[in-house]
């Protein structure tokens, strides 16, 4: 038997899957994380002693789960993303490495290099305008505020391609992942920007640039004694989590899209040709010589955790029951969920959270409820922007959410929009099985491991409904953008 592994390292837990070329899960192994959040606006993980650390223990875990007589024909690991690790030689991490968009610190720098290159011609070029979720402005702030680390560092990598340099030795940078690290690299041309990387990186070499279901080295014997993967075993790039788990779930044709549900919420269409729309990202795909249309909210479930903990670590499950009870709109009672910032479609790290409405009727389920319909109206005002700019042929729904009764049918209440759930949602470790798989030439490049396993439709009473609370909530945001500046600006 032939057997393949796919890990992923996500914001809140780094999940392994061991299956068969058919598909079959024969084993799982996860393990929880926290991000530090050391400063406002930082979000960083110690690549090392986290991310590494956890790779071992989930490849030695699920190696040992191989049936007897079964070989392991391929690895990939998949990870949060884009990224920012910075190394020497020996890949020790030189600083904690900084996340994707939720990480706001850079947003002089963000100012700074749209200045010097021009909103237009970045747009043009990479097919996203700079904002928290770009790798070049956090390049750029390392050099700007803490240049010892940034002249000490001899390569940078995401969180996929790290492990990739740990398991392997190989310098290199997935395409998909590659165009999210704006301005470096050219998306309509799938290379870099040569100019404006040598600009931002300075003396840093660029990695070399694959796709993620390319096979780029083989596990060392060094890496295979730490993991438990056998030695030789071939590896295969690996990309961006939610990249991963939508090629997991067959959103791989143009007018495909994947609605994920996780602690943030991200959204991932294919596309027939590029195109951009300021709003949004344009990015390389998963599937060689192909584009995507992207978008991901700050927060999501994260929210949910968050209520949690200010109501005393309640049970979800006791909110769940109530927030039932309450009918939907929440008895005038919206949120904007910005706790965090925003990412798109407002690419704001000042925003903030806001409750309007509260009133001494309304209670935990009530606030849990808003919790919800507030990132649903979210998805609805970026799912708008997608059918300006590309309108999606179906819609694929995935991830943790997905449990709760209340959230994916709020989407659908809200947005109105059918969502089709498959029957495996394991999440991009599955998705990683299945390019290592692809890649290693055990499976043919059209397959699909998924089967649909149920529907959820918009009622159209409800979505009525919320089409006049829409309205109001999308006020919200323009009413209170100036004061809620003025509060979450840094001081000194």
């Amino acid at each position: 038997m032939q057997t393949l592994l796919g890990i992923d390292i996500g914001t809140g837990s780094t999940k392994g899957v061991l299956t068969d070329a058919a598909g079959t899960l024969l084993a799982a192994h996860t393990l929880t994380h926290t991000m530090s959040l050391p400063r406002p606006g930082w979000a960083e993980f110690d690549a090392e002693t986290v991310w590494w650390r956890e790779i071992r223990e989930i490849g030695g875990a699920l190696v040992a789960q191989m049936p007897p007589q079964a070989t392991l024909a391929g690895v990939c690991v998949s990870g949060m993303g884009p990224c920012l690790v910075l190394c020497g030689d020996d890949l020790t991490p030189l600083r904690p490495a900084i996340l994707y968009g939720i990480d706001t610190r850079a947003v002089e720098e963000i100012d700074l290099l749209t200045g010097e290159f021009g909103d237009a011609a970045i747009l043009e070029s990479g097919g996203s305008r700079l904002t928290s979720q770009a790798i070049g402005p956090k390049l750029e702030w390392v050099r700007r505020n803490e240049p010892e680390v940034f002249g000490a560092a001899t390569r940078w990598f995401g969180a996929n391609s790290y492990i990739a340099a740990k398991l392997t030795g190989e310098y290199i940078l997935d395409h998909h992942t590659a165009s999210q690290c704006d301005p470096l690299y050219a998306t309509a041309e799938f290379t870099w920007n040569h100019d404006w990387a040598r600009r931002i990186c300075g003396h840093l070499p660029m990695p070399t640039l694959v796709w993620p279901d390319e096979v780029i080295g083989a596990v060392t014997p060094e890496a295979s004694a730490q993991t438990g993967i056998p030695a030789g075993t071939p590896v295969l790039a690996g990309t961006v989590d939610a990249y991963a788990e939508a090629f997991s779930v067959g959103v791989r044709r143009p007018g495909d899209l994947m609605l994920m549900y996780g602690s943030t919420m991200f959204m991932v269409q294919v596309l027939a040709d590029y195109a951009t729309d300021p709003s949004l990202w344009t990015t390389a795909a998963v599937e060689r010589g192909t584009y995507a249309l992207a978008a991901g909210t700050a927060t999501a479930g994260s929210l949910v955790t968050w209520l949690q903990g200010v109501l005393g670590d309640a049970s979800l499950d006791d909110l769940t029951a109530e927030a039932l009870a309450v009918p939907p709109g929440g008895e005038g009672l919206l949120m904007l969920p910005y706790l965090a910032g925003e990412r798109t479609p407002l690419f704001d790290p000042y925003a903030r959270g806001v409750f309007a409405g509260l009133s001494l009727r309304h209670g935990r389920g009530h606030l849990l409820r808003a919790t919800y319909e507030g990132i649903a109206f979210g998805v609805r005002e970026i799912l708008e922007r997608f059918a300006q700019a590309s309108p999606a042929a179906r819609v694929v729904a995935v991830g943790g959410g997905l449990h709760s009764p209340l959230w994916a049918q709020a989407v659908s209440d809200i947005a109105g929009c059918t969502q089709l759930v498959p029957h495996q949602t394991i999440g991009a470790s599955y998705g990683d099985a299945l390019l290592a798989g692809i890649g290693v030439g055990l499976l043919p490049r059209d397959t699909d491991w998924t089967t649909i396993d149920r529907i959820i439709e918009p009622d159209g009473a409800r979505s009525a409904m919320y089409d006049d609370l829409y309205r109001t909530w999308r006020e919200l945001y323009p009413a209170t953008r100036a004061q809620v500046h003025r509060l979450s600006a840094p001081r000194g």
